[in-house]
């Protein structure tokens, strides 16, 4: 019997979590460098994300500023574009690039694309899993209590699932975002590349937090299968 404050099991997540503390590490990067650079029409993140909307007929989307770095988010609900302050006042490479991101959320929407609405529907499950499902978990091993390890592991799968999920969503806005760029040309060859180059470094963050959903899941199997010694 392993002591309580011992976990063997945290050797799994270690690998995964490095990888999470150094794409967050490179998205801060990326987008503060390409924050920096001024894009040639001059429009801010807020511009870019009107045009790209009436291009595809979403003129009912609201565009929001909101608190917070890198909080921007499409609210689905409401209809609305969410932009931090860094993306909907500036006019950077970066800033159009995050704003055209979201606005691909918006258009996802419209065209019912569905993983979106997968992603949505799964919300209420992955946050019960998220939170109970791998303390659940631990706590079954320590009384020995199958059960509730398995409990767990169900619970913490609808999280993984979100976050699985979550990749072709991301990928696809991302997708979206240059093209949309592109045809509108709100931005030139050259700055396209750096708008690339910050929406990989976001969606490498995606990435990187299922890798560590994943390490998690594998911690509860590798509990189950200690508990049965």
């Amino acid at each position: 019997m392993y002591p309580f404050f011992f976990d063997p099991t945290m050797i799994v997540l270690l690998p995964a979590v490095l990888i999470a503390f150094y794409a967050q590490y490179k998205v801060k990067n990326t987008f503060n460098k390409y924050n920096e650079v001024q894009i040639t029409s001059n429009l801010t993140g807020a511009d870019a994300a009107r045009k790209i909307l009436t291009r595809n007929n979403l003129d009912n989307v609201e565009i929001r500023k909101t608190d917070g770095k890198l909080s921007d988010h499409y609210d689905p609900k409401n209809k609305t574009l969410n932009l931090s302050s860094d993306v909907y006042n500036n006019n950077s490479i970066a800033a159009v690039g995050v704003a055209a991101h979201e606005v691909g959320h918006a258009i996802q929407d419209k065209e019912n694309y569905r993983p979106l609405s997968l992603r949505a529907s799964l919300v209420p499950a992955a946050n019960i899993g998220s939170s109970f499902g791998l303390p659940l978990a631990i706590f079954g091993f320590f009384i020995r209590a199958d059960f509730l390890i398995m409990t767990g592991f169900v619970l913490f799968s609808a999280a993984f699932l979100f976050h699985l999920v979550t990749l072709p969503v991301e990928f696809n806005a991302s997708n979206r975002a240059i093209s949309n760029l592109k045809s509108t040309d709100l931005l030139t060859e050259t700055e396209i590349k750096g708008a690339k180059k910050v929406l990989k470094a976001a969606a490498f963050t995606y990435v990187a937090t299922t890798l560590v959903a994943l390490a998690n899941m594998l911690r509860i199997l590798l509990l189950a299968g200690m508990g049965d010694d």
